[in-house]
């Protein structure tokens, strides 16, 4: 995975903004409730959504840059509602792209 192209950017952001997501529902989510410290979700709650929008940006680049289809982009855009799915959607359909080789542009 590089910066350099949409589609490293948008890897790297699925990565950062699951990673976030899994936290805030496996970490701070129970500190709140069983431990009452509301501030961890106040906290990574706020990074995450910061995180949720550049992942949407970075998305609606490289579909630009890509050419994908409408369902592509949606299935991406839902993979960022279910915990791991940005992980399970970089897998089955960015890695398998960039590892074919698919034009990227650099922007």
């Amino acid at each position: 995975m590089t910066f350099a192209t949409d589609l490293g950017r948008l890897r790297i952001a699925g990565l950062v903004e699951g990673i976030s997501f899994i936290i805030l529902l496996f970490i701070a989510m129970p500190l709140k409730y069983m431990a009452g410290r509301p501030e961890f979700v106040k906290v990574i709650g706020m990074a995450h959504g910061i995180l949720f929008i550049f992942y949407v940006l970075f998305l609606v680049r490289a579909w630009v840059a890509q050419g994908w289809g409408i369902g592509k982009v949606f299935l991406l855009f839902l993979s960022t509602l279910v915990p791991f799915g940005t992980f399970a959607a970089d897998y089955w359909m960015l890695a398998r792209e960039t590892a074919a080789g698919e034009p990227q542009k650099v922007a």
